[in-house]
């Protein structure tokens, strides 16, 4: 195991791989309260022009959260995650998340974070601030 003190600028971060369910994003539907049918209703979503369904942004953003954690541990916390969302995710999609250590200083670590789909698009992209206990 690699201590997160070990890092240093341009390594990799652990890659964490996700495939949204219909289940999945219903019950984010309900734990958030955001019920807008273009999530949650196939054929509303393609009469707007999405294509079909599509997950919450906040969904892909917490499990990029969760890649961050799982790598950080109990060695510090995410402070500041800053993201843009570039492309839609739909239920089925393999999305993958990575990043990489921009920068360090003292106990803070700043990381460039991204998530792609299988068809190698990104979905996601963002700088994430970890501190160090």
């Amino acid at each position: 195991m690699k201590w997160l003190s070990n890092y240093q600028v341009s390594e990799r971060l652990p890659i964490r791989e996700w495939i949204p369910s219909q289940v999945q994003i219903r019950q984010y539907a309900e734990a958030s309260g955001d019920f807008n049918p273009i999530h949650l209703d196939d054929n509303y979503a393609r009469q707007v022009g999405l294509g079909g369904m599509i997950a919450h942004g906040m969904l892909t953003m917490a499990q990029m959260t969760a890649m961050l954690t799982e790598w950080i541990g109990k060695e510090g916390r995410v402070s500041k995650l800053d993201v843009r969302f570039v492309q839609v995710v739909r239920p089925g999609d393999k999305i993958t998340f990575c990043g990489s250590i921009r920068d360090r200083s003292g106990n803070i670590i700043v990381c460039d974070v991204e998530a792609c789909n299988d068809q190698k698009e990104k979905v996601l992209v963002g700088l994430a601030h970890i501190i160090r206990k």
